[in-house]
């Protein structure tokens, strides 16, 4: 495997071994952020009925423990990619991990609901800083083709591996400690890595020191959130109450605003010329659709294991491990297929694999085995799920610029992240019109099956716009 090297740090001639020690010290402190970024999205998801119970708090309060940190990950995400191109990716590498660890210290420490809300939407500004800084270094170290993609694949296969293993952690955290330990645990990781990458990255930015656009950035995150509170309130109020229609259309305007001040500032915090570049559009399209249905994967998953085949956190947990592994065996499988079919087949490959995931998943019953409701179905998803990120981002990436190179990587984040959070709101309030307050298991799993029947109505559609959209490369040669 071709060695990856820290952007920031030129390749000497001389002394060639200290160097490739040097960068793959940089690559395991970029690929620990990213795990930990990563598992903050899924580690809660065992833990949230012992949240319920001792916060107080209500379903749609569940939901937004989730939601509070993937809507201000994904919104502020392209701020952050930005920022790393202009001032830094150490320092804001730094800041964002700094961030991310003292919000898991508030977070673990809540005494009252809104507390902890708070604390995972700033835990998701922190990971909104950091997590375009990683895939930066990696794409900026890396030249363009197979090298590259085995780069991305490591990175890809290390943040699936960070999703992979919150239901596993969550569960022998809240187990044997508390809820509380699901937040904690990012302290005494984050303070480590901080101290590694205070030691061992050396500075660099890839574009002159200039204003960012923090109009922009505001923008498209309180539109974006408030699309998604809408979505949450359709089942309670309805599609025709001013509960839902007010941050519908409150949000929809925001995000209008948003397009029309990026149109004009001269220092934009999404140049729309970007979007122009059919490889970064077609493939942060796909990148939303994918996880729109996988990111609710994993909520689904884990409260019908809990809710209605009785589990408890850790069996919960236990129970998602061979799903855990199948998304980290596609991801690092990815890039050896990819050289043989080529970036388009493998992302179309890996999505009709994931399809058929959700549709068997969507056979589920309220006494379902595990092996054909919870293990095989969900190995399926998460298989193609692998298959089909790695290159998708590649594609996303293939285009970029070097001075736009965090904000690309920065857009492929949030397509991904924010398609989930959205994507939870909307199967939430599908399963929950579904199963009508009802609380027995039987109506609990027909609410479920229908999110992933939906799910699987999504990719399905997703399948055609790749088949429609996505450039065709020639499989890379090594």
């Amino acid at each position: 495997m071709t060695a990856m090297v820290d952007v920031t740090t030129p390749i000497r001639r001389t002394g060639r071994p200290r160097a490739r020690t040097h960068a793959w010290a940089v690559v395991l402190i970029a690929c620990t952020g990213q795990f930990l970024v990563v598992l903050d999205v899924s580690v809660v998801n065992v833990a949230l009925p012992s949240m319920r119970t001792g916060l107080g708090l209500s379903t749609a309060g569940l939901q937004w423990v989730l939601n509070a940190y993937s809507i201000a990950f994904a919104g502020f995400m392209l701020l952050g990619g930005r920022a790393a191109d202009l001032y830094g990716r150490k320092r804001m590498f730094l800041v964002g991990l700094g961030l991310f660890t003292a919000a898991s210290l508030a977070g673990g420490l809540a005494q009252e609901g809104w507390q902890l809300l708070a604390a995972r939407a700033a835990q998701g500004l922190g990971a909104a800083v950091l997590a375009p800084a990683t895939l930066t270094l990696l794409t900026a170290a890396v030249p363009e083709g197979p090298a590259r993609t085995r780069a991305i694949g490591t990175w890809m296969a290390v943040g699936a591996g960070g999703g992979a293993a919150g239901g596993l952690i969550g569960g022998v955290l809240t187990e044997a400690l508390s809820w509380r330990w699901v937040l904690l645990i990012n302290v005494p990781i984050g303070v480590l890595v901080l101290t590694g990458a205070a030691l061992r990255l050396t500075e660099g930015r890839a574009g002159e020191r200039s204003r960012i656009d923090i109009l922009g950035a505001v923008l498209v995150t309180a539109g974006l959130a408030s699309v998604a509170y809408g979505i949450v309130q359709i089942e309670a109020a309805g599609w025709t109450a001013a509960a839902t229609l007010v941050p519908l259309l409150g949000g929809a305007a925001l995000l209008a605003l948003f397009v029309l001040v990026e149109a004009r500032t001269a220092k934009p915090l999404m140049p729309l010329r970007v979007l122009g570049k059919r490889s970064v559009a077609s493939a942060n399209v796909a990148m939303f659709v994918i996880g729109s249905a996988t990111f609710s994967m994993w909520y689904f998953m884990t409260v019908y294991a809990q809710n209605v085949l009785d589990y408890s956190a850790l069996k919960a947990g236990l129970a998602l491990m061979p799903t855990s592994v199948a998304v980290v065996v596609g991801s690092m499988c990815a890039p050896r297929m990819m050289a043989r079919t080529g970036a388009k087949n493998l992302a179309l490959i890996g999505t009709a694999v994931a399809a058929a995931g959700f549709g068997w998943q969507s056979t589920m019953t309220a006494d379902g085995s595990y092996l054909t409701a919870v293990c095989l179905p969900g190995v399926l998803m998460m298989t193609g799920s692998g298959l089909a990120a790695t290159p998708l981002a590649a594609l996303a990436t293939s285009g970029a610029a070097p001075g736009e190179a965090g904000l690309v990587s920065g857009l492929v984040n949030t397509s991904r992240t924010m398609g989930g959070a959205l994507g939870l709101a909307v199967l939430s309030t599908v399963a929950a019109a579904r199963t009508g307050g009802a609380a027995d298991p039987v109506e609990l799993t027909a609410g479920y099956a229908l999110a992933f029947r939906t799910a699987g109505a999504v990719l399905l559609g997703g399948l055609l716009l790749m088949v429609l959209l996505l450039p065709r490369h020639r499989p890379e040669r090594h």
